[in-house]
């Protein structure tokens, strides 16, 4: 049965440090408009933690206690192209395990490669994932692994929505999910230190419930 979890030691300090540096913006006056379509009064970018040396070691701190505790026996890291990239190359680095990222889509030219770096069947890798929302793109990186002959120990990502549909389409893929930091522990910390209010907080989970039909 895969793992689906938070890591509470890190749950809320991460959460305050991506909406410090503003990684995460919340607004319910002004919604923010998905690909999808979805109007959504979050906004997550955790790519610019990059930017802040201080929050980009508590991450990849983070990131490498959730492999150690989670999935001890990795023999190497992949990161989701694109955002998975670089925090995965940091983590690879600090555990000193080979690196290699997933591309959504075969390159078009040269080798056409789907994944780059050195491939080695039945090696044991755990994916780095920046934000998971349904686990759609997620998870069609750990199948193309899991083609190429990888054994997937399982997924860490820095943040996760929460989304009742990732917690299925997981389960399906029988692969765990271990996150930093997710959308319930966020809201909580932004009531707690009065980003929100809590009829704001109200609204804000109805959106995580229902988010296709969810209006500000």
């Amino acid at each position: 049965m895969p793992i689906i979890k938070v890591q509470e030691q890190t749950a809320s300090k991460v959460a305050s440090m991506l909406l410090q540096i503003q990684a995460i913006k919340l607004n319910l006056q002004k919604p923010f408009t998905w690909a999808s379509g979805w109007k959504s009064p979050i906004y997550c970018d955790n790519r610019l933690s990059l930017s802040f040396p201080e929050v980009r070691s508590a991450i990849r701190e983070g990131l490498v206690q959730a492999i150690r505790e989670n999935f001890a026996s990795a023999e190497s890291i992949a990161g989701v192209a694109t955002a998975g990239i670089a925090q995965g190359a940091l983590v690879a680095d600090a555990m000193n395990l080979p690196f290699l990222y997933v591309r959504p889509k075969p390159k078009d030219h040269g080798m056409e490669n789907l994944i780059e770096g050195k491939v080695t069947k039945d090696q044991q890798v755990v994916v780095i994932e920046d934000l998971v929302s349904t686990g759609g793109s997620s998870l069609k990186a750990v199948q193309a692994l899991r083609d190429a002959g990888f054994n997937v120990l399982g997924m860490v990502s820095i943040f996760n929505y929460g989304f009742d549909i990732a917690t299925r389409n997981f389960y399906e893929a029988n692969t765990s999910l271990v996150s930093l930091s997710d959308y319930s522990y966020l809201i909580n910390y932004a009531l707690d230190k009065q980003y929100i209010t809590e009829e704001q907080q109200i609204s804000l989970k109805a959106w995580r419930v229902d988010p296709s039909n969810w209006k500000p």
